[in-house]
């Protein structure tokens, strides 16, 4: 399953905010954000919803083995990443 910090990651580099990821994935805001501080582990329903979210938008969840261990953009650069709101 994605990571807390992927999450935020992939957040971060499309440069949406923890609405627009909530609305995108179908869930409650408040569920992202408490995701996101840690306080709460969400369901492997939830998580699935927020990935496909992301991979929506051209982002690959990276794993070494098991273990969640990055992102990736398809068809982006550093040169070509969303500028922020």
């Amino acid at each position: 399953m994605i990571s807390l910090e992927q999450i935020r990651a992939a957040r971060a580099w499309l440069g949406i905010s923890q609405q627009e990821l909530a609305d995108a994935a179908k869930v409650e805001v408040r569920t992202i954000h408490r995701i996101e501080s840690g306080f709460q582990g969400a369901t492997d329903r939830t998580l699935k919803k927020i990935r496909t979210a992301f991979e929506a938008r051209g982002v690959d969840f990276l794993f070494d083995g098991s273990k969640a261990s990055g992102i990736r953009v398809r068809g982006n650069s550093l040169l070509s990443r969303p500028r922020s709101r």
